[in-house]
């Protein structure tokens, strides 16, 4: 089974994916933890370094230079020494194979899609060796580590600062218009009366036309029209009341 589920590769100012891995594994919670993956990307100049954000059962960590990120989503039971060891190799790859000072001014996401065959690579080997190549000295990842951990991001601060608190979608609740149902007034009762009766007077009138129509060879068919629009305005008239919008204005009756 794979420990290292995802890569992903970004700008730190603003969260421009450069280049991710290929999903080859699909599940609710790796779908979310991506969702997450990708705020936490957004926030990163607030995180400089190294950092690991733990969610359930995946993690996810990272690690920034020269302003650029490497992040990973990997099983909780995976060596946090590992999977920097992963980002790191990443990083060196990265850097190895493009021009850095082209960064800044990348301005479509994904401009290094080509690099997906080389994190592929290297995620194959961690996954399935279960050891660095010979390029990363475990050692001196460990030591790192030691000296300055790995901040440890609270992902519920995370969302709450996205304005996604638990998970959820925030729900704007300054100036916007309130949507909530209130009891219908006199008027609005009395409008829907008078919006019933104005309909069914233009509706059997205008039946009343239509049956003379066909037999006078369909010349009044625009004052059957004429009857027969205003009943369509006055059935829409009616359930304004119970909405609260007001089209009175261009809704005229006949």
């Amino acid at each position: 089974m794979s420990m290292i589920l995802f890569a992903y590769v970004v700008r730190v100012k603003d969260g421009m994916p450069l280049s991710a891995s290929t999903d080859f594994e699909y599940s609710a919670e790796l779908q979310e933890c991506k969702k997450h993956m990708k705020i936490v990307s957004k926030m990163l100049e607030q995180f400089p370094g190294r950092g690991t954000v733990k969610n359930n059962q995946l993690h996810i960590h990272f690690t920034s230079s020269q302003g650029l990120a490497y992040m990973t989503i990997c099983c909780s039971y995976y060596p946090t020494t590992m999977a920097f060891c992963f980002l790191e190799e990443l990083c060196m790859e990265f850097v190895s194979s493009i021009e850095i000072a082209k960064v800044p001014l990348i301005s479509r996401p994904y401009a290094f899609l080509e690099f997906d065959s080389v994190i592929q690579k290297i995620k194959w080997h961690y996954n399935y060796s279960n050891r660095p190549s010979l390029k990363i000295s475990v050692t001196k990842i460990q030591r790192e580590l030691k000296v300055v951990p790995p901040r440890q991001v609270n992902l519920d601060d995370i969302l709450v600062a996205n304005g996604t608190p638990n998970g959820h979608l925030h729900l704007y609740s300054g100036s916007a218009h309130s949507y909530r149902l209130e009891p219908i007034s006199a008027v609005g009762i009395l409008s829907v009366i008078l919006n019933i009766v104005c309909g069914a007077l233009n509706l059997i009138r205008g039946i009343h036309l239509l049956e003379h129509n066909f037999q006078d060879n369909h010349e009044e068919m625009g004052a059957v029209v004429a009857f027969l629009v205003p009943f369509v305005l006055c059935a829409l008239q009616i359930q304004l009341p119970f909405t609260g919008l007001d089209f009175s204005c261009c809704c005229g009756r006949t």
